[in-house]
């Protein structure tokens, strides 16, 4: 029998026909690794992704609910505008635990945290778009010209998670995409065949 290579073993832990769950310290990370921005988070069999919780300035629930169209409008109408994010999902909520209207932003996503947040600011410069993120306490005012201050708004107001799963775990959104063309393509041809 063949010794596995290291692309092979680095595969079959990867493997995304097992489900797989990680349990993950209260700090974010197994290791502290400094990326650009700050720690370098995990990928997990959910990928990569944070969750943000930030109270709601007064008054901004039905702007907040309103962005939630405006998002919904710009991908009916050019289905990628979020391409450059590599999303898979996004949740937003909003709660009031009796402190005071909260907004959570969970998304999950391909790329590191510093990637997205840099992609992020880059789209919504690019679009026209304003961020949701502008109706929250604590945003900063010059977000489009001040990044480190939207890392830190960021970093300040991430929920690590302590458990990710993945039925199909470590799966680009491009990766499930592209098989679910196969999939289309074969039943195409099962139907070509009949």
């Amino acid at each position: 029998m063949a010794t596995p290579t290291p692309a092979r073993l680095k595969e079959k832990e990867n493997d995304w026909t097992r489900p797989a769950a990680m349990s993950i310290p209260k700090e974010g990370y197994f290791t502290l690794e400094k990326g650009r921005y700050g720690p370098v988070f995990p990928k997990t069999p959910a990928c990569h992704g944070f969750s943000v919780v930030a109270k709601v300035k007064p008054g901004k629930e039905q702007v907040i609910r309103d962005y939630g169209k405006t998002i919904e409008e710009a991908v009916k109408n050019d289905p990628f505008v979020l391409a450059p994010l590599k999303l898979h999902y996004l949740r937003w909520i909003l709660f009031d635990v009796g402190s005071g209207l909260h907004f959570m932003y969970q998304g999950i996503f391909d790329t590191d945290f510093d990637k997205y947040l840099e992609d992020a600011v880059a789209l919504f410069i690019k679009t026209g778009i304003t961020t949701v993120f502008t109706n929250l306490e604590g945003w900063p005012e010059d977000w489009k010209t001040n990044l480190p201050a939207v890392i830190r708004f960021f970093r300040d107001h991430q929920c690590p998670s302590f458990l990710e799963y993945g039925e199909y775990p470590y799966v680009s959104a491009d990766e499930v995409k592209e098989a679910l063309k196969l999939k289309a393509a074969f039943a195409d041809m099962l139907d070509l065949m009949q």
